[in-house]
């Protein structure tokens, strides 16, 4: 049976970048995120995040996010694939932990979730996994 968890990250460092300038004001960018992770999960991550916004200031997303830290009285690190839409205000986003990336004491952790974020530092996420 899978454990449900929640809690919420806070971005501490975004340094994004367009890398193709395209027609139309539309535009794909590349952002590099650092973050602190507190709730049923304590730690921090990191992200690396690929976006196509459109001229109207919304977009599509995807990426990958190592989150190191304590889960329960569990130690270590797994990484997620996101993916994910933002609509000018609040960032909706889908993960799956990616097979086989889990370290330590989450070696065999493996589950999906989900994240929303509105427009800032702050979001929040829910997360079922089993180990």
């Amino acid at each position: 049976m899978s454990t449900h968890i929640t809690g919420r990250f806070k971005y501490t460092s975004w340094d994004e970048n367009a890398y193709e300038e395209l027609e139309s004001g539309r535009r794909l960018t590349r952002a590099s995120v650092v973050l602190d992770v507190a709730g049923d999960l304590e730690g921090e991550g990191s992200a690396e995040w690929l976006m196509c916004y459109r001229p109207d200031k919304t977009a599509t997303f995807t990426g990958l996010q190592t989150l190191r830290g304590r889960l329960g009285d569990r130690q270590g690190s797994f990484v997620v694939q996101s993916d994910g839409t933002f609509d000018g205000e609040l960032a909706r986003g889908r993960w799956t932990i990616v097979p086989g990336s889990g370290t330590d004491d989450l070696r065999e952790i493996h589950g999906a979730g989900a994240w929303q974020a509105p427009h800032g530092p702050e979001a929040t996420f829910e997360l079922d996994y089993d180990l």
